[in-house]
C-alpha cells in the first residue's frame, strides 16, 4: 500500500455532515429556539458527502429460495433527498461523531434530518417556503 490519499465513502441513506458549533441562530439564517439549544435536542451543520441512498430488492429476488445466487443487474436506490452543500439541522443522538485525519464530522442518517436548507438552482424556478 502507498501513500495514497485516503477519503471517506458514506454508505446507505446516511450523510457526512461538518457540524456548527452551536449558536443561537445559524449562519444561513435559521433561529433555533432557547429550549432546542438548552437540551440540545438539534444540531446543525453543512453536509459535506451523501451515501447513494436506500437500496431497493428485486422484486424476482422475493422467491421461495432466498438463497439462490441470481445474476441480476446493478442494484438500484431509493434517491436521497440531501444533497452535497445544503445545510442540515438535525437531531443530535441520532448523529454519531468521528473524527478522520484530525477533523470532527458527524454521520447521520436521512432521516434524522429535520430540514434542509438549499440554495436556489438559478436554472430551476422559485422555491417554496
Amino acid at each position: 500500500m502507498g501513500d495514497a490519499a485516503k477519503h471517506l465513502v458514506v454508505v446507505g441513506d446516511r450523510v457526512l455532515v461538518q457540524p456548527e458549533e452551536g449558536e443561537e441562530r445559524t449562519n444561513v439564517g435559521l433561529y433555533l429556539p432557547p429550549t432546542a439549544i438548552d437540551r440540545q435536542a438539534v444540531q446543525s451543520g453543512r453536509i459535506i458527502a451523501t451515501g447513494p441512498g436506500t437500496p431497493l430488492s428485486e422484486p424476482a429476488s422475493l422467491d421461495d429460495e432466498p438463497w439462490k445466487i441470481t445474476s441480476s443487474s446493478e442494484t438500484r436506490y431509493v434517491p436521497m433527498q440531501a444533497h452535497v452543500g445544503d445545510f442540515a439541522l438535525f437531531f443530535r443522538k441520532a448523529a454519531v461523531e468521528i473524527t478522520f485525519e484530525s477533523k470532527r464530522y458527524l454521520v447521520v442518517p436521512q432521516a434524522a434530518i429535520l430540514v434542509l436548507v438549499r440554495k436556489p438552482d438559478p436554472l430551476d424556478g422559485p422555491e417554496s417556503v
